[in-house]
């Protein structure tokens, strides 16, 4: 059973309401305070030795209050009484002399979350320093112990927990904790000037899920050695293929261009293209909140609405935006519980746990019909206009000769109009979920690839 603090929840809750309640009494006519507390320990070693310890505390407070359409965000690290009134009392004054905005505003109370589903996003079972060490220090030691590995850019092990408490002047009162834990390792194979670097990473919300570490160090040994002797391919126009681990980054580009306040200002490249076919047929994007141990998952979003997996595109054709309130209301829809905020900011649309769903075929398959392409498995820099709806990224991986992978490449770019890009997508069955944006193994049909 996992053990949470009831009488500190109820303390914040209360301290939160009396914020509010101040507020209504100093002349806003809504208002909202969201309280955030997280903390973290992180380890880090190299060859054996501790280079960095780090623990972190922080905790902020951030009250919005409304004066009719104008509204103020203000965020104090300080609970004291008299720290608290004169945030009342600045938050009120900035308020009544911010501009007007029309679609400002708290959630109606027939929108707010009526129950808040158990995720199981809390692990009580809080690790050591001494622990965290010895896991970064199996990882390295793994990675270093596979032939062809030569030098360490050091491991790491991490564990943070944070509480989040929202009440509202619109009825809304609630609160949750999430915990999270992390392991990663990145070394060096070859020597002198030939030398490749790589690495590996392990996320997730509970310990028990995380990668063994000899596991994941052993993965990224051998992912260094395999890059050794890279060429630099000829330009050409050819299908690629983006690697599981890294083909998330593809569906975050898309989580830009259906992100309600982009649509809004009218700056995606997918401003116009709703109930249009954006990916090929049978294929799915969905943002599911509600995935018990999800690193995105959330019982209820920043305004308090209540958050439900959604279809964002379905049988291939885009079915919905992600909405906060604010652009639920600028584009005449409903809102879709999508608001994320920190304490000193105003709420915002964003994903939970984005996924594009997985295919039928193994990546060796789709692999295997390819005569003449590339294998990406590291992206560099962000070259994603989603504006234009362009792509220009510099890339690494490996040559696809006859259906096989074959010698290692570099210094690349790879390149593609978004729109052609993801309507050629096809996916893999490898759907692992490593992040809070995930994918399998996508194939692209044709991108230009910049090489000598």
């Amino acid at each position: 059973m996992v053990y949470v603090d009831r009488a500190m929840t109820n303390d914040v809750l209360n301290f939160l309401d009396d914020l509010v309640r101040k507020a209504r009494a100093q002349g806003a006519d809504e208002a909202d305070a969201v309280d955030i507390d997280s903390r973290s320990l992180d380890a880090e070693v190299r060859f054996g030795r501790i280079e960095n310890m780090e623990r972190s505390e922080l905790r902020k407070t951030g009250l919005r209050v409304l004066v009719g359409r104008r509204q103020a965000v203000v965020a104090s690290a300080d609970r004291d009484t008299g720290t608290a009134d004169a945030l009342v009392e600045r938050a009120v004054a900035m308020a009544r002399a911010a501009p007007e905005d029309p679609h400002a505003g708290l959630a109606d109370p027939s929108l707010l979350a009526p129950d808040r589903p158990e995720l199981d996003l809390f692990d009580a079972e809080a690790p050591a320093s001494e622990d965290l060490v010895r896991q970064a220090e199996e990882a390295e030691t793994a990675a270093l112990e596979v032939p062809g590995v030569t030098n360490s850019e050091g491991a790491g092990a991490g564990r943070s927990e944070t509480r989040v408490a929202l009440v509202s002047s619109n009825g809304f009162a609630g609160s949750y904790r999430r915990s999270g834990c992390g392991l990663s390792v990145s070394v060096l194979a070859g020597e002198g000037t030939a030398m490749e670097s790589e690495y590996d990473w392990s996320r997730a919300v509970h310990a028990s899920d995380l990668a063994e570490p000899a596991a994941l160090g052993r993965s990224a040994g051998e992912r260094a050695v395999r890059r050794l002797g890279p060429v630099k391919p000829e330009t050409a126009v050819m299908p690629v293929v983006f690697e599981q681990r890294l083909a998330g980054r593809l569906v975050g580009a898309i989580a830009g261009a259906v992100n309600g306040a982009a649509i809004a200002r009218g700056t995606s490249f997918l401003k116009d293209a709703m109930g249009e076919a954006v990916l090929k047929d049978g294929m799915a994007l969905i943002d599911d909140p509600g995935r018990p141990r999800g690193l995105g998952s959330r019982p209820f979003d920043a305004e308090g609405l209540a958050c439900r997996r959604r279809a964002l595109v379905e049988d291939g054709v885009l079915r919905s935006w992600l909405l906060d309130l604010r652009s639920a209301r600028q584009l005449g829809l409903p809102p879709t519980g999508n608001a994320a905020r920190s304490a000193g900011s105003l709420p915002g649309p964003t994903s939970s746990n984005l996924y594009l769903e997985p295919g039928r075929r193994s990546p060796e398959e789709l692999v295997g019909e390819i005569e003449s392409g590339l294998f990406v498995t590291a992206l560099m820099g962000h070259g994603v206009d989603l504006v234009a709806g362009r792509y220009s990224q510099g890339a690494a991986g490996f040559a696809i000769r006859g259906g096989k992978l074959a010698e290692p490449v570099n210094e690349i770019t790879i390149a593609g109009d978004l729109r052609d890009m993801l309507l050629g997508i096809d996916a893999a069955d490898d759907l692992v979920f490593r992040g809070s944006t995930n994918a399998p193994t996508l194939r692209i049909d044709a991108m230009t690839v910049g090489g000598r």
